[in-house]
């Protein structure tokens, strides 16, 4: 590699998307990720994500074939070896004494070794009576998060019970209803009570009421849905009320069990969990509308 390709390489992760992207290509390496999932795990619009990965592929970064109806994309890890022998060649000046804590800082990410385990976060969903919408949350990131997230949901004045129809939509699309049950988000602010580290409010009334005081100081977010459980008319129509608030909840859960958690500071994360929250449902009823 010269010094235009590189200066081409590193202009081309010099952005904040574009880097994330290149990232989570390698992570997926072989298998590779669609350019639509790679849109919706990072939560831009597609046009956007196709001016990034056309970014990454011009400075040799990025590669892409098709599959099927998908354009799939991957990292070139040969020209990341490249970029990164480019920045080391003779970095010490032959005295090796300085360039050994370098190699030795790098040598973990392609050991054979078992990689040090990932936080495990503790996540809780808040609603008002916790009987609905926060009970599809919990199930959903216990399924989408499994090994990486520790789910709870509570409310600020709960009903004591879970909406049967919540639990018939969790176990027709097959995800847990195990030991759901609707109970006080005062639980949480306890002593010894986990450490929340993520708060997502699901109902405005919940996001408008004084909430206990959280130790840790956990990152929160407002993702509001309508409540299905409000739906009058027939069965049918409950139905799919809570049909569409699951479909809605995991878009958003998915998005964020995406995002680089350990990689982003708090203020950075904090924009991204509220900017799933406000762009999640115009993009999926988007797709769902074949729009």
């Amino acid at each position: 590699m010269d010094t235009t390709q590189a200066i081409a390489a590193l202009a081309a992760l010099a952005q904040p998307t574009r880097i994330e992207c290149f990232r989570l290509l390698v992570q997926r390496e072989p298998e590779g990720v669609a350019a639509g999932e790679l849109a919706r795990l990072l939560a831009v619009p597609q046009n956007t994500m196709s001016a990034h990965l056309a970014i990454l592929t011009r400075a040799g970064l990025a590669q892409s074939a098709r599959r099927g109806r998908s354009i799939v994309y991957r990292a070139r890890l040969d020209a990341l070896r490249k970029l990164t022998l480019f920045l080391l060649t003779d970095c010490c000046g032959g005295r090796s004494e300085i360039c050994a804590p370098l190699v030795a800082d790098l040598s973990p990410c392609c050991a054979k070794e078992a990689p040090m385990p990932e936080p495990v976060y503790n996540v809780l969903f808040l609603c008002t009576g916790n009987t609905a919408r926060s009970i599809l949350a919990e199930s959903i990131l216990r399924k989408e998060g499994a090994g990486r997230f520790n789910v709870f949901s509570a409310g600020s004045q709960p009903k004591g019970e879970v909406n049967p129809i919540a639990l018939k939509t969790l176990a027709a699309l097959g995800y847990p209803t195990d030991g759901l049950r609707s109970k006080s988000w005062d639980a949480f602010a306890a002593p010894g009570a986990p450490q929340i580290d993520f708060i997502f409010t699901v109902c405005d009334n919940a996001a408008g009421e004084a909430c206990p005081v959280w130790p840790g100081k956990p990152v929160t977010a407002h993702w509001g849905i309508e409540d299905p459980a409000a739906v009058e008319g027939t069965d049918l129509d409950k139905e799919r009320a809570f049909a569409q608030a699951f479909r809605y909840l995991r878009n958003r859960i998915v998005q964020f069990t995406a995002l680089p958690i350990a990689g982003l500071d708090r203020l950075s994360l904090k924009e991204r969990l509220q900017e799933i929250g406000a762009t999640a449902d115009k993009e999926l009823a988007a797709q769902e509308h074949g729009q």
